[in-house]
């Protein structure tokens, strides 16, 4: 870590701002996801010091999130740390903390570190790729009996949940009890609740086949619900329709045009009925991290900064934002709020920045080119949309499969995932069916 970066003892509150005049212009990039890493790759024959800050210390292959909340694979097969970019990167520093504050006039962040305390940094350049995170809708109390899916923690929390609901069905001797802990709902009819469903349904009906005595999993009830008329609402309404009727032979059940009213620890009112559930997840809307809040410029209704053509913050020079934290306008309408757009997005602000070190001028805004829409549901089905072009089928699946072992960001990650995927795809079994056991308060008796 560079020694000009103001550092503080665990005793003091804030760290002052290092006063030697820097050599090299700093660039700060907030956040590990692919937005941030694709900046700071572009940056790394740049002659600066690039900063990279996350409070975690991995990246996550968000796309595949799913597959670890349903056991298919382990979260260190989807993740890889942050760290290793320093071994290929010599210009690049990564920090493990969290960002509390942004002050923009004087060109300093403020970032705790468990420990540490929190120092201030300054920047030159300030790239902010934080990401999004669950949006409740105005409802956070419902957070707290329905977890959504960002994260690594979030995909453990949900496959214990998943997981721990049949244990009790197992367990219990009350046949309505029974009845909720196998009803699973999903709020959110998006890709991300599509693809949970989908592969909730397969674990029910093929991996838990044979394991209990007391129940049959394959008797489980999984609705899918949303507020919206269809299905996969950002893709044509033909490949709509084809996901709902391969939902439906599945075994889920898809209701739409139903409003969650509340969520509690009994289940779901919806649509002004209740449905009794032990495991409610959310895979509705998002919401910007607060940090856009902070460059104090204009925000939209999911807290994503408004940028320029060229994502740069307005009258704050030098301060971009990229990813699902900005809000990005193309001929009238939105850059979607995928995998890709971010990659691109940082890949874009971290070769500006670059040419701008070297006193050229940057002419040609942001251009997002759609590499086109996916969704997997379940075995052997997947949907593609890309302009004119929707397909669905067997074929599709197969491109889905190789696009997704070719995105993941290590050698290790794409071996691994491979050898799980052919032997799930012949044996039907998920080898990350384990649930962690609570913390014991120590001295308690482990017996």
């Amino acid at each position: 870590m560079s020694a000009m970066l103001a550092e503080t003892r665990p005793d003091e509150a804030t760290a002052v701002v290092e006063a030697p005049r820097r050599e090299r212009k700093r660039v700060v990039i907030i956040g590990g996801g692919f937005a941030g890493i694709a900046a700071a790759h572009a940056l790394r024959h740049a002659d600066a010091e690039v900063v990279l800050i996350d409070r975690r210390n991995h990246h996550i292959f968000q796309p595949l999130l799913y597959q670890v909340a349903t056991a298919v694979l382990s979260p260190a097969e989807i993740a890889a740390p942050i760290r290793q970019l320093e071994v290929k990167q010599p210009n690049l520093s990564v920090v493990l903390a969290e960002v509390t504050g942004v002050d923009v006039a004087s060109r300093t962040i403020e970032a705790s570190s468990p420990g540490v305390g929190v120092r201030k940094i300054a920047f030159d350049y300030l790239v902010v790729a934080t990401g999004m995170r669950p949006s409740y809708f105005g409802h956070d109390e419902f957070a707290r009996y329905a977890p959504g899916l960002k994260n690594l923690s979030d995909a453990e929390t949900i496959r214990a949940k998943i997981l721990g609901a049949f244990e009790l069905a197992a367990t219990t001797e009350d046949e309505s009890e029974r009845a909720r802990q196998m009803t699973f709902v999903l709020v959110g009819a998006g890709p991300t609740g599509v693809e949970l469903a989908a592969s909730l349904a397969h674990m029910v009906k093929v991996t838990l086949r044979g394991n209990f005595r007391r129940i049959d999993p394959s008797k489980s009830a999984i609705i899918l619900l949303d507020a919206g008329n269809r299905v996969l609402p950002t893709f044509a309404e033909p490949l709509s329709r084809r996901v709902t009727r391969r939902l439906t032979k599945l075994g889920v059940k898809v209701m739409t045009g139903v409003k969650v009213e509340t969520v509690d620890d009994k289940g779901v009112i919806a649509g002004g009925s209740r449905i009794p559930s032990a495991t409610v997840l959310w895979t509705a809307g998002v919401a910007a991290s607060p940090i856009p809040k902070l460059l104090g410029t204009k925000i939209d209704r999911a807290g994503r900064a408004l940028v320029d053509p060229f994502l740069k913050v307005v009258d704050a020079p030098g301060v971009f934002v990229v990813g699902d934290a900005a809000s990005v306008m193309q001929n009238e309408h939105p850059v979607p709020g995928v995998a890709q757009a971010a990659i691109q997005e940082g890949r874009y602000v971290g070769r500006l920045i670059a040419k701008e070190l070297m006193g050229r001028k940057v002419k040609r805004p942001f251009r997002y080119f759609d590499k086109g829409n996916m969704a997997v549901v379940g075995k052997n089905y997947a949907v593609l949309e890309r302009g004119w072009l929707r397909t669905s089928g067997f074929l599709t699946w197969l491109v889905w499969a190789f696009v997704h072992i070719l995105s993941l960001p290590q050698l290790q990650n794409r071996l691994r995932v491979q050898h799980q995927w052919v032997w799930s795809y012949f044996t039907g079994q998920r080898s990350s069916r384990l649930i962690p056991e609570p913390p014991r308060t120590p001295g308690a008796d482990t017996r």
